[in-house]
C-alpha cells in the first residue's frame, strides 16, 4: 500500500521547497496524497493542486495553526479547509497581521543587541512567504551573524532567549471552531512535543474535543514506540481520527525526509478514507428524503472529452433509482443541452433541462418548455450596438435555434463546441426581439470583451447580469434569471423543500446556482470566486470523476 504524508511545509511558510516542487518530490517518493499544511497561510495551496493534476497524486488543502495553551505554543492542523472561503481568509489575515507586528518587534530588539537586520531589507529576502523565526536564523546564519542556525535559537531567538517576542495567538479551540466553519477537519498536532504530563495532555484533547476536535496527529517522525502507544489510546478514548506526518520542511528539518521522515515513517493510505467521510458527513442528512441534485454540465458533469465517466453515471442511476431528481442547469442552448442528453442516453433520469442560464425550463418527460424569462427588445437593441460598436462577435437565440448576423470564427467555434447548427440572418433583433440570453465573442482581442462588459453593466447593470461563462464567453441574461432562478422555478415545480437542494457547478455564470442551493459543491477545476462561496469544493477535478464521493451520498 502506498504511503501518504499529511505534514508538509513549503516555501509559503518556513519549508525550502516550492508546493510544485513538493508535487515533484512526492511523485518521486511514490507517495499516494500529501497534505500541505503551511503556518497559518493557504496560499500556496492552489499551485500544489494545480501542479498535481499532473500527476496521480492527491493534494489535501490544509493549514497548521500556532495556537496559545496555558502558556505552551500548540498548533491545529487543519485538512480539506477551503483555501478560498472569504470568513477564513480574514481570519488568517488578522492572525498574519499580529504575526507582523510580532516580527518587526523582534527586528528591534535584536538590532538592540547588535544584530543588525534591516525589516524592509529582510522581508523582501523571502517573498510570499509567512515570516516566522526560522527566517530570522536563516537570515542570520546568510549574513555570517551566526555559525548555524541552532546559534540563532539557543543564542537570540529562542523562547528564553533576549531577543525573542511572543506573539498573540489564539486559542487552541478557536481555530478548531474556525477550521470547522469551512467544513474542515481540525486535528492535533504532534502532541508528545508538548511534554505534558499524562494526565495534563489528556485534559487538552478533552477540552478540545469538546470544541470539536475531530483527529490527533497518531504518527510523527520523532515518536517513540511508547509515544505512538499513548495517542493511539487517546484517540480511541475519545473517537479521534489518527493522522501522520512527518511536519518537512526540506532543508529546515534535514534529517526528515518527506513521507518517510527519519527513514522508518509509514503513514499508510488507509487513513485517508476516515478523513473524507467526516469531510463529507452531515452532507446529505437524510438520503431517504427526495432530494433535487443541479449540475452545471460543462467542466462539471462532462469531463473535456464531453463524456460521463462509467463511474459518475453509474452513480447518477443509483440515485434516481433512490428517488431523488437529476435536473440539468448550463448556460447552453436548450437543443444544445438536448442532443447531449440523447448521445448520452440519459433522457431517462434527467428530469428537467434548464437552459440559457435559467431562461428556459423543459420537462424532459412531458417534452416541453415548462417556464420562460427573456431579455426586454430595448436591452437586446442596446446590447447588439455595444457589441458591434466594441468590435465583438454577438449571437442571440430562439427556443431552439443559434442565430447571428454573420458567420465568423468565433461562431464556428461555440457551433462546433456545443454541438448545434446556427442560422444566418439579417437582423438579430428583428429575428428574435427577446431571445433568453446574448454571447458575444472576441477570440483576437480579451480587452475588446472587457470594455463591451463594462459599457453594458453601465447602462443596463440594473437589468441584466454580464458575465463570463468561461474565459471566451461573455454571456448577457435578465437580472431576474440566472442558474439560481432554474433552480428556484424546479423546486417549485416539483415541490421539493429547498432544503433538499443541491448544486454542482464550476465557473462564474454558476454563482446565482451555488447561492440558491442549501449545499453548494464546487468542482476543484473551478472558477476562484465560486470556491469563495461553496460549501465544499470536490478532492478531484471533472477528468477524474470529481462528482463521485458526493453522488455516493444519495446511494
Amino acid at each position: 500500500m502506498r504511503a501518504i504524508d499529511l505534514h508538509v511545509h513549503s516555501t509559503f511558510s518556513d519549508g525550502t521547497l516550492t508546493p510544485t516542487q513538493l508535487v515533484e518530490l512526492a511523485e518521486k517518493c511514490n507517495l499516494e496524497a500529501f497534505a500541505l499544511t503551511d503556518h497559518d497561510t493557504t496560499d500556496g495551496i492552489e499551485e500544489a493542486v494545480n501542479a498535481a493534476s499532473s500527476f496521480n497524486l492527491e493534494v489535501i488543502p490544509g493549514i497548521e495553526f500556532s495556537t496559545e495553551y496555558r502558556g505552551k505554543d500548540i498548533h491545529i492542523l487543519g485538512y480539506y479547509i477551503n483555501p478560498y472561503n472569504k470568513e477564513f481568509q480574514n481570519a488568517i489575515t488578522e492572525f498574519r497581521n499580529s504575526r507582523e507586528t510580532r516580527n518587526k518587534k523582534m527586528c528591534a530588539k535584536l538590532n538592540d543587541m547588535g544584530i543588525k537586520i534591516d525589516y524592509d531589507e529582510f522581508i523582501k529576502s523571502y517573498p510570499d512567504s509567512v515570516i516566522t523565526r526560522a527566517h530570522y536564523a536563516k537570515y542570520m546564519l546568510a549574513h555570517g551573524m551566526v555559525k548555524n542556525m541552532e546559534e540563532a535559537f539557543e543564542k537570540y531567538i529562542g523562547d528564553d532567549c533576549p531577543g525573542f517576542v511572543p506573539r498573540e495567538k489564539i486559542t487552541p479551540s478557536k481555530a478548531v471552531s474556525l477550521i470547522l466553519k469551512c467544513h474542515g477537519i481540525p486535528v492535533l498536532a504532534h502532541p508528545i512535543l508538548y511534554k505534558y504530563s499524562d494526565a495534563d495532555l489528556e485534559k487538552l484533547v478533552a477540552e478540545l474535543k469538546r470544541a470539536g476536535l475531530k483527529g490527533i496527529e497518531t504518527i510523527y517522525s520523532t515518536y517513540s514506540n511508547s509515544d505512538e502507544k499513548l495517542i493511539r489510546k487517546l484517540a480511541s478514548k475519545y473517537r479521534l481520527l489518527i493522522t501522520g506526518g512527518s511536519d518537512f520542511h526540506g532543508n529546515n528539518k534535514p534529517n526528515l525526509s518527506l513521507g518517510y521522515g527519519r527513514g522508518d515513517l509509514y503513514i499508510p493510505a488507509k487513513l485517508l478514507p476516515p478523513l473524507k467521510n467526516a469531510y463529507l458527513k452531515g452532507f446529505v442528512p437524510n438520503k431517504n428524503i427526495r432530494q433535487a441534485m443541479f449540475f452545471d454540465m460543462d467542466g462539471t458533469l462532462l469531463n473535456d472529452n464531453k463524456e460521463i465517466s462509467t463511474i459518475t453515471r453509474a452513480l447518477l442511476y443509483k440515485a434516481c433509482e433512490n428517488g431523488h431528481i437529476f435536473v440539468i442547469n448550463t448556460g447552453r442552448a436548450l437543443s444544445s443541452v438536448l442532443k447531449v442528453v440523447d448521445r448520452l442516453a440519459i433522457r431517462d433520469i434527467c428530469k428537467y433541462v434548464c437552459a440559457f442560464n435559467g431562461g428556459a425550463i423543459y420537462d424532459v418527460e412531458k417534452d416541453e418548455i415548462v417556464d420562460r424569462l427573456t431579455l426586454d427588445t430595448d436591452i437586446a437593441e442596446g446590447v447588439n450596438n455595444i457589441a458591434k460598436k466594441s468590435g465583438c462577435h454577438i449571437q442571440s437565440y430562439t427556443d431552439y435555434e443559434l442565430i447571428s448576423e454573420k458567420d465568423t470564427e468565433e461562431l464556428r467555434y461555440y457551433s462546433d463546441y456545443v454541438e448545434i447548427d446556427s442560422t444566418i440572418v439579417d437582423d438579430l433583433i428583428a429575428y428574435s426581439p427577446n431571445p433568453y440570453k446574448l454571447l458575444l465573442m472576441n477570440f483576437k482581442d480579451h480587452d475588446k470583451l472587457l470594455e463591451a462588459q463594462k459599457l453594458i453593466l453601465e447602462k443596463y447593470g440594473g437589468r441584466v447580469f454580464c458575465l463570463f461563462s468561461c474565459d471566451k464567453f461573455l454571456e448577457v441574461i435578465p437580472i431576474k434569471g440566472g442558474k439560481g432562478y432554474a433552480l428556484k422555478s424546479v423546486l417549485s415545480l416539483t415541490g421539493i423543500k429547498h432544503s433538499n437542494s443541491y448544486a454542482f457547478a464550476d465557473e462564474e455564470n454558476d454563482l446565482t446556482l451555488l447561492e440558491a442551493a442549501n449545499k453548494s459543491v464546487c468542482l476543484i477545476n473551478g472558477n476562484p470566486k465560486l470556491k469563495a462561496i461553496a460549501d465544499y469544493i470536490t478532492f478531484r477535478d471533472n477528468n477524474n470523476d470529481g462528482l463521485a464521493d458526493f453522488l455516493e451520498l444519495f446511494s
